[in-house]
């Protein structure tokens, strides 16, 4: 049984042992990875919320990165996030874990040993698949696997580099580990939703096969095993190649439409329903995100007013579908393509919302905005700008969705207009804190959308 270490939650560095050693190349390491949050908040205070040694030389860690509180006007945001780390420990960096090298101990119990991202390490990664083939506990830690599913072992490691708010690992093309990077408690719907899906019968998501979570310092998911689709393709990719050939994408995009529709078919029977939708606090939350958003980003200011009018254009509309399970983070690099199938992938939602939130019931309709969305940020990456090949894409997917859902999302204008406006006013606020370079692409959208009609 590996060694357990549970520290008192939220400790500070004189009493936190592991942080004595962490503390100051954790704050400075942190800040500089993709899947950080807090990028536009100093880091004020970190504190070690739990650490177990899975192995000998590989400690995990779930600690807590405090930031200077930023008020706005949809209210103060939570103070600071909770992190998932893997660390390693060795005397000497090997030359392959280089670019995984954090730093050297200075001080406290860890000193002089060199500290490292695990997950790039071949040997790390064997060992997680290990314990998920076991499964039990180590510490506050839980494995576990699906009933009847018997792992195969030797399945050699490799982690992708793709730019994602998470981490991944591809065992042997077989199956790929999720780690959630950022923790919050509860179950997280990318273990919670494709399992449903997969009583249901619905082969369009990927089955979960095995998981870990934590008790401590309150249960959460930390991460799911999948069968890993090798021939498969994402469709932003797809997209793009079409887009780079000067080819049509519009039977690709039907018949995403309809896969799409036949998940949210699935969903709706895996989950209880929800009952109409309810515009007025629907249009309240959008309304306080853009804010948010225009407060963060001054150069949305100006299409405040324009962009209030699509939200207020709920209160006379038609409610639409009932409110349901969704995706919730739905775009072109979320569904993969194997053969003439599509498939969907990454139920997580959007990352920056809470848990909680990302579990309510919400109107499909914000699903399909996704996706709109993102046939116009693929069209944007090659000049010149190919406004109809998005405009084609479009009307091909609402189409294909419609075919088969049994609604048209185009005749629910005002309804899909808000939460095509919704999703820009998030893209802004993302690619400002992320992307910048990237910031034309939802701004050029925020333009469109803040005229009515739009």
């Amino acid at each position: 049984m590996p060694k357990t270490i549970t520290l008192r939650p939220r400790t500070t560095a004189g009493t936190d042992r592991p942080l004595a050693s962490l503390g100051g190349l954790l704050r400075e390491w942190l800040p500089e990875q993709r899947w950080f949050a807090g990028k536009d908040r100093p880091v004020t205070d970190l504190s070690v919320l739990s650490v177990t040694e899975l192995f000998p030389g590989c400690l995990h860690l779930l600690v807590h990165a405090t930031h200077a509180p930023v008020p706005t006007p949809g209210g103060t945001p939570p103070p600071g996030d909770c992190y998932q780390l893997l660390l390693g420990l060795r005397e000497h960096v090997v030359p392959r874990l280089e670019r995984a090298f954090i730093g050297r101990a200075g001080q406290g119990p860890l000193t002089g040993l060199a500290v490292y991202d695990a997950l790039h390490d071949p040997r790390s990664a064997h060992l997680l698949l290990e314990r998920l083939r076991r499964p039990g506990s180590a510490g506050p830690l839980r494995f576990e696997t699906a009933p009847a599913v018997e792992l195969p072992g030797g399945l050699p490691p490799r982690l992708l580099d793709a730019e994602q708010s998470n981490s991944s690992i591809v065992y042997g093309d077989a199956y790929i580990l999720k780690l959630f990077r950022r923790v919050q408690p509860g179950v997280n719907p990318d273990l919670e939703v494709p399992g449903a899906l997969a009583a249901q019968g619905c082969a369009r998501v990927p089955a979960p096969v095995a998981w870990f979570s934590t008790t401590a310092p309150r249960p959460a998911t930390l991460g799911v095993l999948q069968p890993f689709l090798p021939d498969a393709t994402d469709g932003w990719t797809l997209a793009l190649h079409a887009l780079a050939a000067g080819e049509d994408f519009t039977a690709e995009a039907r018949g995403l439409g309809r896969a799409m529709a036949e998940v949210h078919l699935a969903l709706a029977e895996a989950f209880p329903p929800a009952g109409p939708g309810e515009n007025g606090r629907t249009a309240e939350a959008m309304c306080a995100r853009l804010d948010a958003a225009a407060h963060a980003v001054p150069g949305l200011r100006p299409y405040v007013p324009g962009l209030r009018a699509a939200f207020g254009a709920l209160a006379t509309c038609d409610t639409g579908p009932p409110a349901q399970r969704i995706h919730g983070d739905l775009h072109l690099g979320q569904v993969l393509r194997a053969g003439r199938d599509w498939f969907v992938i990454d139920f997580e939602g959007e990352p920056s919302r809470p848990l909680a939130e990302r579990r309510v019931p919400q109107s499909p309709v914000r699903d399909v905005a996704g996706m709109l969305r993102s046939f116009d940020y693929a069209a944007r990456q090659r000049r010149p700008w190919r406004p109809e090949w998005a405009r084609r894409c479009r009307e091909a997917f609402c189409a294909g969705y419609a075919a088969r859902a049994g609604w048209d999302p185009r005749k629910k204008h005002a309804l899909l207009r808000a939460h095509e406006t919704d999703r820009a006013v998030y893209e802004v606020l993302y690619e400002a804190r992320h992307r910048p370079d990237w910031l034309p692409v939802p701004m050029a959208a925020i333009k469109r959308l803040a005229v009515w009609g739009g």
